[in-house]
């Protein structure tokens, strides 16, 4: 595993933003009124539009035109009369809508030889015209307020229905048809154990008369356990895609609500609904939330994840056993799962799914690589190598990092320099130029790494040091990053006090030149006192304490006995106060030797970081050199008699 010690400063939080609620009902009003304003200065104009543009004079200038033989033709519509005139204008005006039209024009003493000269339309008042004219005025405020009182209404109506709906699920579903979202174990690297684990499921699926022929029954249950960011998720996608069957994944979370029986009826729901599609797969995400040891008392009184528990252990083993439906679980935390999760009959087959090996992690940068064009100097075995400890979450995330930095550069392909930033960015966060130290603080944080850098290369179980930086990335003023030349699974005792001392290398380097201390080292003082208590409680590593376990693992559940505390005496914990205090202080005296007897390394390697600030390992190999310190190889590793 890779450790990173760092030079820190602190940082303040940041208030995460509250939530803001929806519109009221007064605002949706003020918008409904806003609307019938805009509607009805639209019909306004529309009307406008649709309207005659001619010009509207009295009757008798119309009588005296036509005496005057200026006006061609006449159309009469209803009241309404329209005359055009010989120089194609057109003039309206309106008769009384009882008289007829040769009395109205005699009546201003209009001869009927001068109205025969005149060719007169006579038009029958209607259309679709005339009754949009007449009826949309009534009609739109009408409709309008019926439009509002139905959303008002199906507003309040949605409301009231919402609690009839909790007990739906909401379960998302993957469609083996869907290609798009479609994921086969060629998309998951790594994991050859997890993946034979898991091709017996598939083989279920596909082929269930094989195994029931022989009497065989498919486990029900697959728990996938894991640290985060080992692809649990992604190989439970990857079954029911090889299987070519529907995939219903939901988080713990989301079953728990905050009426009384909202979870179990979505359990419910969910296996119903699984089972209409059998055969199928469901997914339930991080179950440890629902899914914890019961009665212990937390949660307040309120019992609702229990009945949810008690619900889910129901429908994988009860009175109704589903032979087509596999429940499939993921959780980082197996420990604090309920015993009746975990029997035979429910999630009686349990997959592991480790950190990747170094092969592991080059198929999984293969597989990130796919849609990236990569330069001809790439070589993902040598960022396989430098990468112990990544998840396969942190190697996609490194990857598309090193993308970014392409693109920021204006470059079309990847190069091995973009790969060998993002790993950096991935363990530590980004360089902050903006951070810029003052001399003194560089020269303090250069002596402090230099400091972890001399102890690890002299000590004999320390990994050796890859890269010394004082460039601040993220928190850190500065970082020595160590990287072991193999993949370990275990640690001996010797390993950790190796560590300890190297922890301290800083903190002593900074008091043994400038006979003083700063907050720099307080992150590494933090790490070696947890891994020093940590061997004597835990691991069993001290002489005095003996093989013994005095506390059990932080937040830990143990089977309905409640959160944990401290279970010893109290003169047992002075015991163990004590033997913290022997180790670290022992360490101290160790990296104190080391730094005294080779000062002029120190020096030199200190030097060379405020000039240059950073030291990869070939220019850092040759100031140990230079002072008589020979640099580890692999076969020094190799043939190290264990602790």
């Amino acid at each position: 595993m890779s450790e990173k010690h760092s030079h820190q400063k602190k940082q303040g939080g940041r208030k995460k933003p509250t939530p803001t609620a929806g519109p009221s009902i007064w605002v949706q009003l003020a918008a409904a009124f806003a609307v019938f304003l805009v509607l009805s200065l639209g019909y306004g104009y529309v009307r406008q539009y649709m309207g005659e543009k001619a010009e509207e004079v009295p009757l008798s200038q119309i009588a005296g035109d036509i005496q005057a033989g200026k006006i061609s033709s006449l159309t009469v519509s209803g009241d309404k009369i329209t005359a055009v005139y010989l120089d194609d204008s057109e003039k309206t005006s309106r008769k009384e809508s009882e008289s007829a039209l040769v009395q109205t024009f005699s009546d201003y003493g209009l001869s009927s030889e001068k109205l025969a000269a005149v060719k007169i339309e006579i038009k029958d008042e209607g259309g679709v015209r005339f009754w949009a004219l007449t009826l949309l005025p009534i009609l739109i405020p009408i409709l309008f307020l019926f439009g509002v009182i139905w959303y008002l209404s199906r507003q309040v109506r949605g409301s009231g229905m919402q609690a009839f709906t909790f007990g739906r699920s909401m379960a998302r579903l993957v469609n083996p048809e869907d290609e798009v979202q479609k994921v086969t174990f060629a998309d998951v690297a790594g994991a050859k154990e997890a993946k034979s684990e898991l091709l017996e499921i598939v083989d279920f699926l596909k082929n269930p008369k094989k195994f029931i022929q022989i009497g065989a029954r498919i486990p029900k249950g697959v728990l996938l356990m894991g640290a985060p960011g080992t692809g649990k998720t992604l190989l439970a996608r990857a079954v029911a895609g090889e299987a070519g069957v529907p995939f219903f994944s939901i988080s713990g979370s989301e079953f728990v609500e905050m009426f009384v029986g909202v979870g179990a009826s979505r359990v419910r729901d969910l296996f119903q609904t699984a089972k209409k599609a059998a055969p199928s797969i469901i997914f339930v995400d991080e179950i440890d939330a629902v899914g914890r040891v019961r009665g212990t008392g937390v949660g307040g009184g309120n019992d609702e994840r229990e009945q949810t528990l008690n619900q889910i252990l129901v429908e994988m083993d009860g009175f109704e056993p589903n032979e087509k439906v596999i429940v499939m679980a993921a959780s980082n935390r197996p420990d604090v799962l309920d015993p009746a999760l975990l029997r035979p009959g429910r999630f009686d087959r349990r997959v592991t799914i480790d950190l990747p090996d170094r092969k592991d992690r080059e198929e999984i940068l293969k597989v990130h690589a796919r849609s990236k064009p990569l330069g001809p100097d790439v070589k993902l075995p040598v960022i396989a190598e430098r990468t112990p400890g990544f998840s396969g979450a942190d190697l996609s995330s490194l990857m598309n990092e090193g993308a970014i930095l392409a693109a920021r550069e204006d470059r079309k392909e990847i190069t091995q320099y973009d790969l060998i930033r993002s790993i950096e960015k991935v363990m530590l966060g980004p360089e902050r130029k903006s951070h810029v130290l003052n001399k003194k603080e560089k020269e303090i944080t250069a002596y402090h790494e230099a400091g972890h850098a001399l102890v690890a290369s002299v000590l004999p179980y320390a990994d050796p040091v890859h890269k010394i930086s004082i460039i601040s990335r993220g928190r850190a003023a500065g970082y020595t990053l160590k990287l072991p030349l193999e993949d370990r699974k275990m640690q001996s005792r010797k390993e950790f006090l190796d560590d300890i001392a190297v922890s301290l290398g800083g903190y002593i380097a900074e008091k043994m030149v400038f006979e003083d201390v700063t907050t720099g080292a307080s992150n590494d003082l933090q790490v070696l006192t947890a891994l020093a208590r940590d061997m004597v409680t835990r691991y069993g590593m001290s002489e005095k304490m003996g093989a013994m376990v005095f506390e059990a693992g932080q937040g830990r559940t143990m089977f309905g006995s409640g959160v944990d505390g401290s279970e010893q005496s109290q003169e047992v914990a002075a015991e163990i106060d004590a033997e913290v205090k022997k180790i670290i202080s022992g360490a101290h005296k160790k990296a104190e030797a080391v730094l005294t007897k080779y000062r002029g390394a120190l020096d030199a390697i200190a030097q060379k970081l405020v000039e240059v600030e950073t030291l990869e390992r070939p220019e850092f190999e040759t100031i140990l050199i230079a002072h008589g310190i020979t640099p580890k190889k692999k076969e020094d590793i190799e043939h190290q008699p264990l602790a």
